[in-house]
């Protein structure tokens, strides 16, 4: 959970207190190799793909994952990334402020566009970012790549690529970092 989002979730300014570690940094980096090789396989190489992550926690696996396509395949995909703030549909539930730079370098048009984010949660997040890159030009298809997908959809989106599912209760919270994934609860 990036700082942003844990400023935005009930309660408001609390803490995230970690209970569960449910992956450590090898088992990311093992689920970031295993999600590339899944890239390339479903596409036929990286020609035609690019990857956008999701500001603010998707855009480090972003670059990792095109780390490791670079390795494994020999091409370094382009990688943008995307503030969804000002697309999404609960603008007026919660305070929700454009924080971080949208940057994709490249013509979106006519690629596949993999959108990468750190927590499917509701997939309200996915549909705002649908929303935004389209903006941005008519890509030939959008895949989703998550490193965990917690479940409690409200809407009809599906990942193509899951670094881990990992049910849990609504209440509870997800954090994403460098060093691993943890499951807790956000505090006063």
């Amino acid at each position: 959970m990036a700082e942003r989002e844990r400023r935005k979730t009930p309660p408001y300014g609390g803490v995230f207190v970690a209970r569960t570690r449910v992956m450590d940094g090898d088992d990311v980096h093992r689920a970031l190799w295993r999600m590339a090789h899944e890239v390339l396989e479903r596409n036929q190489g990286a020609d035609d793909v690019a990857l956008v992550g999701l500001q603010t926690g998707g855009v480090p696996l972003a670059r990792r994952l095109a780390g490791n396509l670079e390795q494994i395949a020999g091409d370094v995909p382009p990688v943008g990334t995307l503030d969804v703030a000002l697309h999404r549909d609960d603008i007026g539930v919660r305070p929700v402020l454009p924080e971080e730079v949208t940057d994709i370098p490249f013509d979106v048009d006519g690629r596949t566009i993999v959108l990468v984010d750190d927590v499917l949660f509701t997939g309200r997040t996915i549909r705002a970012a649908l929303d935004a890159l389209h903006h941005y030009g008519r890509p030939r298809a959008v895949q989703l790549a998550v490193m965990i997908d917690r479940g409690h959809r409200e809407l009809p989106i599906r990942p193509d690529y899951v670094g881990k599912n990992l049910p849990t209760r609504r209440d509870e919270a997800v954090d994403v970092h460098d060093d691993g994934v943890d499951l807790g609860e956000m505090l006063k």
